[in-house]
């Protein structure tokens, strides 16, 4: 397999030798990369003996072979590590400034990148958004890890350890395509309810899980369709996505399209109640007085009508979202839950004003229909989607 191996300016690049001898001593080809800032922290005399082939910077070199685009073209992957915050920011954006970017905009391969930056940097808003442009897109994320940084200080910012890059990479290319011939529905995102033209009822649900799940199903051979409430997240131009707003959408859109599917995966946040009626002009607080009385009523359960009926080779898997902090409390209300609605695995997460929603991690237990936990996960929405998908299997 030809692997490009691109290396950017971080104290972390000393690391990307050793990436660089996983790939070579797996019997890959690889090809490195690097910045100019890359080669202030490793020299290229270490990087071409270890990757056994000369190592590229300049946009301007190698003209005739047109090597600008003929890298990215001829790579079956690609890996950045250590991955910058100035970095990922410029690949988020799509530029092209130097002979990595063009190589990553010029393939068609598989994209893995390994953040390496302090905590601050990691956490500032920029970066979690450009990080979740990124994943949007479909590219993988490797860490950062907790852990000492360059400094006295330590947090999550420390690039993960080169055998888990390289094999998280290599999982990307060796899916064995478990889903092929598959046809996999998922909602993602949050449902809202109308008040009026401006208002609503609805939940901080970004869609990022749901999105994951698509997206891991897809990476593995599915065929994914992906109903869509008020995603707050890009979706790749791969899946197939129908966007509704309501539950009753919601609803509709599930019973016209879940009886194609193996498999039914209901991971929206969808509101329990709407209002009774809808005004059809804003609702304005002079006419109201000091209090706004609204009458709420049922929304259709869209899990349990689903699971009602299903087929009996289909496997419905709902999502039960809870801010209960005590796991044997948080347990108790899943299995209660997974009762009530028929269906054959439930994920549990708990969820809170900085947890679940709109973050990029996750922590689950999964429960099959007798209420017995067969799957945990805790880490990316990506990995959490992978391990769902293994525990269906």
């Amino acid at each position: 397999m030809r692997v490009v191996v691109g290396i950017t300016g971080g104290i972390a690049a000393y690391k990307a030798v050793s990436v660089v001898r996983a790939f070579v001593l797996a019997g890959h080809s690889v090809q490195v990369v690097a910045t100019d800032a890359a080669l202030r922290f490793v020299g290229k005399p270490t990087l071409e003996a270890i990757s056994r082939n000369p190592v590229y910077t300049e946009l301007y070199e190698g003209v005739a072979e047109v090597r600008h685009v003929a890298i990215g073209q001829s790579a079956d992957l690609i890996v950045v590590a250590p991955a910058t915050a100035n970095f990922i920011a410029q690949l988020a954006g799509g530029f092209a400034a130097d002979l990595l970017g063009n190589t990553i905009l010029a393939s068609r391969a598989p994209l893995v990148i390994a953040p390496a930056m302090h905590t601050e940097m990691w956490q500032n808003a920029a970066t979690q958004a450009n990080i979740a442009t990124l994943t949007g897109r479909g590219v993988t994320i490797v860490g950062p890890a907790v852990g000492q940084l360059t400094g006295s200080d330590a947090g999550p910012g420390r690039m993960s350890e080169p055998e888990d890059i390289v094999a998280a990479a290599l999982a990307v290319v060796d899916s064995p395509g478990d889903l092929a011939g598959r046809r996999i529905l998922v909602t993602a995102g949050g449902t809202r309810e109308p008040l009026d033209p401006v208002r609503f009822i609805g939940n901080r649900s970004s869609g990022k899980q749901g999105v994951a799940i698509a997206l891991a199903a897809l990476a593995r051979g599915a065929a994914v369709t992906l109903i869509g409430a008020n995603l707050e997240i890009d979706v790749p131009d791969t899946i197939s996505v129908q966007n509704v707003s309501t539950t009753a959408e919601l609803a509709a859109a599930v019973s016209a399209t879940a009886a194609d599917a193996a498999v039914v995966i209901m991971a929206a946040a969808v509101a329990d109640y709407r209002p009774e009626s809808v005004a059809p002009s804003k609702i304005k607080k002079e006419s109201q007085g000091d209090t706004l009385n609204l009458t709420l009523v049922k929304n259709p359960d869209i899990l349990h009508d689903v699971s009602a009926t299903k087929r009996a080779d289909q496997l419905v898997v709902g999502f039960a979202a809870e801010t209960e902090t005590d796991p044997d409390t948080l347990l108790a209300l899943g299995r209660a839950k997974i009762a009530r609605k028929g269906c054959d695995f439930l994920v549990i997460n708990s969820v809170g004003w900085t947890t679940g929603f709109a973050t990029d991690g996750n922590d689950v237990r999964i429960l099959n229909a007798t209420g017995d936990i067969v799957g945990e996960a805790s880490g990316s929405k990506r990995d959490v989607a992978n391990r769902i998908l293994d525990v269906l299997l």
